[in-house]
């Protein structure tokens, strides 16, 4: 008997070999975005199944009308953001984007704290179909196609 791996072992060693270095390397690829990847819930899957304490998770919903409110300090602001089944509170600290308004879409990024507040990092304003920029509000219609296609070209 020769003391060497028959050309056919060696075949399966390497196989186990790649099968190994490929399952090591997904695990390490998912444990690296572990902590990257961030979470959509809406205000009904938050209450129902909150996220742990802290996560990063994105938060999407309607700003109910007569719920924001401004802090003493005049740069936090409270709100709270629903989905008609269930709303959340949000507190977020800095300057608002332009088309936050009460009765708007909104994602907030940011995490929930132990009192069951959603502390936003920050906010996304989503508008409707019918927005239109206020640079093109007195404008005609000729002038702000004219805008738009110099801005997109």
């Amino acid at each position: 008997m020769s003391g060497g791996l028959k050309p056919k072992h060696q075949r399966l060693v390497l196989v186990i070999v790649a099968v190994v270095a490929l399952v090591g390397a997904g695990l390490l690829a998912a444990y690296a975005l572990r902590n990257q990847a961030s979470y959509f819930y809406v205000p009904s899957e938050m209450v129902s199944a909150p996220p742990e304490t802290g996560r990063a998770v994105r938060l999407g919903g309607m700003v109910q009308e007569g719920s924001m409110q401004t802090l003493p300090d005049g740069i936090t602001v409270r709100f709270m953001v629903g989905d008609g089944e269930a709303s959340v509170p949000v507190q977020f600290t800095g300057i608002l984007p332009d088309l936050f308004v009460e009765g708007s879409g909104v994602v907030a990024e940011g995490s929930l704290a132990a009192g069951g507040t959603f502390m936003a990092d920050n906010l996304l304003a989503k508008h409707d179909e019918n927005y239109m920029p206020r640079e093109l509000e007195d404008m005609s219609e000729a002038q702000a196609n004219k805008v738009v296609a110099e801005t997109t070209e």
